[in-house]
Parts: C-alpha cells; sequence; structure tokens
C-alpha cells in the first residue's frame, strides 16, 4: 500500500490513533484528524513522519458539515486524493439514558456524528476513488449491529449505528464497479489504554465479561483494518465484522461453570 494516502477521523488516540500506525508500516501517507486532543495529534504526526511517510494533522468535527468539507479539501491540497478512508470518529454516551431523557441537541449530536457526517464524508472522497477505479472505506459499527436488535439505554446511538450497516452494504454495492471496497469493523468493549496496546500486551491481561478471557486491543483492530485495504482484498466487501473475542454489547455473557 506504498503511497496510498489514508484519512483517519478521530485519530490522534485510542482505536484510531493505532490504525493510523499500522497503515503508516504499511507504507500509507496518513491524513490525522482530531478535535480537541491538539497536542496528541501533533505528537503522533511527528511519530508517523519518523516511519518515513508523509504526514498531516487537521482538526474538524465530523458532525459538523463545513468542517468535514474543509477536512476533505485539506487532506487533497496537501497530500493528494484519498485511497482510504477509516471512518472511526463517533460520539458515545457511556451513562446508560432512556431515550425519553435525551436532549434534542444530544439526540442531534449522535446521529449526526455517527451517522449523517460519515455519509457525507464518504461522499465527498467517492469521486476522486472512482477517478482512479480504486479505494477502501471503513465504517465502525457496535458487536451484533447487523442484527438491528432493540439495546435499550443506547437507542439513539443504536440506530445511528445500524443505520449504517445498512448504508455500508448499499455503498458497497453500489460502488463494487469502481474498484471501491466498503466495509464495516465492530470492535468489543475495548477501553481506555486497551485501544493502544498490542494484542500481546492485551493476552497478559485478566477480562471476565469476554468469553475469550482478555479484553481487545487497538492491534485487533487495526489488523483487520489493514486486511481490508490491502489491494488483494477487493472480493471482501459489504461485510459487517464483529471483533469482540465472543462478546455480545447487548446481551450478557454466562460464564460456564
Amino acid at each position: 500500500m506504498t503511497g496510498k494516502v489514508a484519512l483517519i477521523t478521530g485519530s490522534a488516540k485510542g482505536l484510531g490513533k493505532r490504525t493510523a500506525l499500522t497503515l503508516a508500516e504499511q507504507g500509507c501517507h496518513i491524513a490525522l484528524n482530531y478535535v480537541h486532543s491538539e497536542s496528541e495529534a501533533y505528537a503522533l504526526q511527528s511519530e508517523i513522519e519518523g516511519m518515513g511517510v508523509r504526514c498531516i494533522a487537521v482538526r474538524a468535527d465530523i458532525s459538523r458539515i463545513e468542517e468535514i468539507e474543509a477536512l476533505a479539501e485539506q487532506v487533497d491540497r496537501r497530500l493528494g486524493s484519498i485511497d482510504i478512508l477509516v471512518n472511526n470518529a463517533g460520539p458515545f454516551i457511556r451513562e446508560r439514558r432512556l431515550f425519553a431523557d435525551y436532549s434534542r441537541q444530544d439526540i442531534m449530536a449522535m446521529i449526526d456524528g455517527n451517522l449523517v457526517g460519515t455519509m457525507l464524508l464518504d461522499h465527498l472522497v467517492l469521486q476522486g476513488m472512482r477517478d482512479k477505479r480504486w479505494g477502501r472505506i471503513i465504517h465502525f459499527g457496535f458487536g451484533h449491529a447487523s442484527e438491528s436488535r432493540a439495546w435499550p439505554h443506547r437507542a439513539v446511538y443504536a440506530a445511528a449505528k445500524t443505520g449504517l450497516v445498512s448504508f455500508t452494504k448499499t455503498l458497497a454495492v453500489e460502488e463494487a464497479p469502481y474498484g471501491i471496497t466498503v466495509n464495516m469493523v465492530c470492535p468489543g468493549d475495548i477501553r481506555g489504554r486497551n485501544k493502544e496496546i498490542s494484542i500481546r500486551e492485551a493476552r497478559g491481561l485478566p477480562d471476565q465479561e469476554t468469553p475469550l478471557g482478555r479484553p481487545g486491543s487497538g492491534e485487533d483492530i487495526a489488523r483487520v483494518i489493514s486486511f481490508l485495504c490491502h489491494p488483494d482484498s477487493d472480493f471482501i466487501t459489504g461485510n459487517i465484522m464483529d471483533i469482540s473475542g465472543g462478546l455480545d454489547p447487548i446481551r450478557p455473557w454466562i460464564k460456564p461453570i
């Protein structure tokens, strides 16, 4: 993938950071995106540039159309047209809350940040990918999102992501003739520092909630994204991939006695 231009939203830290580092290792030029984590973004930019590829860091809120447009324009002008788009950014309210207790502002922020913004950013990069007859688009979901089950206390987030499931499958079919693949990765409940650690590090940590017995890591997610972005993965499109160690975020796992 040497020389490909990859934009990873929400990539100053966490899963986005691990993905950016992994794609840089594969020779991609990297466009980082952040909203609040400016110092982390520029530190990561320096680290990636030290790997021998080009890297920029651009502030943009994915829930705001004017900022999405500015982000895409900056990447195109400074690195070239986008070959790989990883839509990692998206707000999540960890506090459990009934739908009736959400404010209108919270509802719109969750929908715009997790669904509308992703769709609009995809729309902005499609023509460039079509012109080259090559492109990779990755969306983020949650475990079992493709089943569209009820998820009490997560109504807005779940609605946005399950809507994105349908969009992923539709866009994959429409863009396949242009050499563009579209897939969704659905991480397990990966929290805090674990979003940036390696699989080897994660194997040394216990996790009673995940059937595999260890927590997920940033490497678990990044290596799947890297695989999906490879030129020889062109026959894999429209897939919703759970990367969760068997964890179901909606229904608790009953550990055998």
